[in-house]
């Protein structure tokens, strides 16, 4: 079964998502913060992470790249979550070790659409909105 990391801090919009991935069959384990998701990865091993950037305790480009820093985990596709989806936002998104972004609000279904789409072409890197 693949495993899904949700890092996503507001409460509604983490049960939303996980509820919506558990549906399609994804094993979810959902954290509210950067330190947690660290701590999680390492523990949940997924196959993909869904993450957001604005985060208590540990914002989530940091998150990010303490993750892709344990070799166990470098090649765990990210998806960025975030509010900021200007053009010179992707550069620190991609620098910080993310393979995709997702503006918000995105809809569960849009998620789903990139987990399938790196899961099924792991070596390819996303835009998404």
């Amino acid at each position: 079964m693949t495993r899904i990391l949700v890092v996503e801090d507001n409460a509604d919009s983490r049960e939303i998502l996980t509820l919506e991935l558990e549906a399609e069959g994804y094993e979810v384990c959902a954290v509210g913060d950067g330190l947690s998701a660290v701590e999680a990865a390492a523990q949940f091993h997924p196959d993909v992470i869904v993450m957001d950037i604005s985060l208590p305790n540990l914002d989530g480009l940091e998150a990010t790249r303490r993750i892709k820093a344990q070799p166990a985990l470098a090649r765990v596709p990210v998806i960025a979550l975030t509010a900021h989806a200007m053009t010179e936002d992707e550069a620190r998104f991609r620098a910080a070790g993310c393979d995709a972004y997702l503006a918000k609000p995105a809809s569960p279904e849009a998620v789903q659409r990139v987990v399938q789409q790196l899961l099924s072409h792991p070596d390819r890197s996303h835009q998404a909105s």
